[in-house]
């Protein structure tokens, strides 16, 4: 399997309901690192997994709906806890519409999985690994 990653980073406010989350249930910030790894089995006819720059250009995309907001406040996340992990499979669904509609080329459209990995701290991270 072959695979290419690409990387950007966002910044959001949020807060968590339950009891597990301690002090996190205040609003608080996060940087996250996210990486999205794209996989096929067979590189395409140019030879290549997917168009690095269209798979930045996309990835950044989806993180700006997402970049400097309180997703509290945001209608998709109402009632939900935004987790890395929960945050990381939204990103890769957001990621995986956006293959399916031509958006990284028509090669794309042959990509096998898509894996969108949060990187919380140095030590600690989510991924959300699914199949295209």
């Amino acid at each position: 399997m072959f695979s290419v990653t690409v990387r950007d980073h966002m910044m959001i406010a949020h807060s968590f309901r339950g009891e597990v989350f301690g002090p996190a249930q205040r609003l608080h910030g996060a940087t996250y690192v996210v990486d999205a790894t794209f996989k096929r089995p067979t590189l395409d006819d140019d030879n290549i997994v997917v168009d690095i720059g269209r798979a930045t250009e996309e990835l950044r995309a989806v993180l700006a709906e997402l970049s400097y907001r309180n997703l509290d406040e945001e209608p998709d996340f109402a009632g939900v806890n935004t987790s890395t992990e929960a945050l990381a499979a939204v990103v890769a669904d957001r990621l995986a519409d956006r293959i399916q509609a031509g958006a990284l080329g028509d090669g794309a459209r042959e990509l096998a999985g898509l894996a969108v990995t949060l990187h919380e701290s140095h030590v600690a991270w989510a991924t959300y690994e699914r199949p295209l």
